[in-house]
């Protein structure tokens, strides 16, 4: 049985701030999953990891960047010409800020 850790109450907090509805049975539900995740998270605590070197991958893998390379682009007219919103020589946006 797994212990609470996440309330009802908090399930349904987190959901106003996502804006999401739910009803009481999928309250009740989630507020159990989300205590028995909870509660398996604490049995991986209880591993013995000193001798565990920390990694990204489970296996092995090569370097996925690629190289920066120049290549030929198309013409900025050519560009452009796909907006009606143009200003010296460069798309014109509304200001952000």
């Amino acid at each position: 049985m797994t212990r609470k850790i996440i309330t009802k109450k908090e399930v349904e907090y987190v959901a106003k701030l996502a804006k999401l509805e739910f009803d009481e049975k999928e309250k009740i539900e989630f507020t159990s999953q989300l205590n028995s995740i909870l509660d398996y998270f604490k049995k991986l605590n209880e591993l013995d990891t000193e001798r565990v070197e920390p990694t990204a991958y489970v296996i092995s893998m090569p370097n996925l960047l690629n190289e920066d390379e120049v290549r030929p682009s198309f013409p900025q007219e050519e560009v452009l010409s796909n907006s009606k919103y143009v200003k010296n020589g460069h798309f014109k946006v509304p200001k952000i800020m």
